[in-house]
């Protein structure tokens, strides 16, 4: 395979995530190191279709590494849905003489790269990039513990209001089928309540938690819900359950939004993205096909695509059990 491979293309696709660009620096100095042409593709899978590739060398991803989001850039693609639009990818592919893929992203993203190997054959490698760690066969990915530490560091000012004011205050952060950012920025913000998808604790189980509180004399509070959580149709019904059925608070709401998507990557992400990198070319290499690379007990370890991408990971009930102990 090593004889054989000429040139590898590149792209992030779906969210974009902190340590994005570190990512494709790593990649694309790798392919540099082993004499390999490396082909950015920009838009994701839609510059994928509408052939928008750039050679990039050494000196294309100097000063990246510290930056956020991608200067690849990011798009949905509805085309790349469908059968045609796969095929018009893969012919741009095949006319630029791109001997395999590397796709940066999340379940998405992997999904459109297993049938673009399945109906093409165009050996492809993932990088998990998602600020929500929701892959399985990682023990993290790309951009989430830059994401935990902005919601960290917004719930720490948060909480200067609501101590100042006596307030409760709900704050919601990403994550539509899993509670990592949610439960681990709670933990380590002090929360006094995480909702998460993954478990259904109950309105009046949080109540239950509230009315103690308030009973014990303390007059502000913290709870941490993730977005895909469904205690209430949404966190502002669920803003105002509470204030109808429980008095002495003063009830604030605060969405954090895509404040959690950028930034600069932390001293982690960086250095994760590095590894990922130039573990993706190297498994490209090797023979590796269809396969995401990720860090497990910080070694760099490949999966296929459908195991990474299968179900949802379990939940962290160490990290349950230290919550419950430490708001008591």
């Amino acid at each position: 395979m090593l004889e054989k491979m000429q040139k590898i293309g590149v792209l992030t696709s779906g969210g974009d995530a902190p340590g994005m660009n570190a990512a494709i620096r790593a990649v694309v100095r790798s392919c540099s190191f082993y004499n390999i042409e490396c082909i950015g593709i920009y838009r994701g899978y839609q510059g994928l279709i509408e052939g928008e590739f750039e050679v990039l060398t050494a000196r294309s991803v100097r000063n990246v590494i510290n930056k956020g989001g991608t200067f690849l850039k990011s798009a949905r693609s509805q085309e790349f849905r469908t059968k045609e639009g796969r095929a018009k990818a893969a012919t741009h592919l095949k006319k630029e003489g791109v001997d395999a893929l590397i796709v940066i992203g999340g379940d998405g993203t992997f999904t459109g790269a297993i049938y673009l190997e399945q109906e093409h054959g165009i050996p492809v490698v993932g990088i998990p990039g998602t600020i929500d760690n929701d892959i399985n066969g990682t023990d993290y990915t790309i951009g989430y513990d830059t994401a935990l530490n902005t919601v960290v560091d917004a719930i720490d000012k948060i909480r200067d209001t609501a101590s100042s004011h006596d307030r409760l205050f709900l704050v919601e952060v990403m994550g539509r089928d899993a509670g990592d950012i949610a439960l681990n920025a709670g933990v380590g913000a002090g929360a006094e309540e995480i909702l998460i998808p993954e478990e259904n604790m109950g309105v009046e189980k949080m109540m239950e938690s509230l009315e103690k509180s308030r009973k014990s004399g303390k007059t502000s509070s913290i709870i941490v819900v993730a977005e895909g959580e469904k205690s209430g149709k949404n966190i502002f019904e669920l803003a105002d359950y509470i204030g109808q059925n429980l008095e002495g608070y003063d009830i604030r709401v605060s969405v954090l939004g895509h404040i959690q998507r950028g930034g600069a990557p932390s001293c982690y992400d960086r250095v994760l993205a590095s590894k990922l990198g130039v573990g993706a070319v190297e498994a490209l290499l090797r023979g590796e096909n269809r396969v995401m690379v990720g860090i497990t007990h910080k070694v760099v370890t490949t999966v296929d695509f459908e195991t990474a991408i299968s179900g949802t990971r379990p939940l962290d009930k160490e990290l349950r059990r230290v919550l419950n102990i430490t708001t008591v």
